[in-house]
């Protein structure tokens, strides 16, 4: 419905990020219930973290327009990898003209000009997008033999 074209390509990389996003959000919440004491508390402290999380994903605020000592905030966000990865597997190649805001430009410039994303680093976003469940798996697997709120 939203325009994808149908290659092998683009559809690797269609379910390469959802499963990438799907993992480190899965293990986000089992991490967040490993370090607390509570689950009310976790419950607390996901959702102070998924409301950054879409703050800083990209769509709400462009890379671009991100004022500069929030920067570093946007690139540790994960959901700004994985919006990253997606608009740019699927849409990073195409150089067919848009009208966009009064100007025509092709959609690959477009998502470099407005959104800041490069065809040319998918390879960068590859490596990051398995890197957050990966951490993410470890800090739980640590914080759960480490931390112990059972103490008597």
């Amino acid at each position: 419905m939203i325009g994808y074209y149908w290659s092998v390509y683009k559809i690797f990389w269609y379910f390469y990020a959802m499963f990438c996003t799907l993992l480190y959000y899965n293990y986000l919440g089992m991490l967040l219930v490993a370090m607390t004491p509570s689950f009310p508390v976790a419950s607390i402290l996901s959702s102070a973290f998924y409301t950054i999380f879409n703050l800083f994903a990209g769509f709400l605020i462009p890379q671009p327009q991100v004022p500069k000592w929030w920067l570093w905030l946007f690139y540790l966000t994960p959901t700004s990898w994985s919006i990253t990865g997606m608009l740019t597997s699927q849409y990073g190649d195409i150089h067919r003209d848009i009208l966009v805001f009064g100007e025509t430009k092709t959609v690959a410039t477009f998502l470099k000009d407005y959104f800041g994303f490069h065809h040319d680093r998918l390879a960068v976003v590859a490596v990051i997008l398995i890197a957050f469940p990966l951490a993410f798996a470890f800090l739980f697997t640590y914080c759960i033999q480490r931390l112990n709120f059972q103490r008597r």
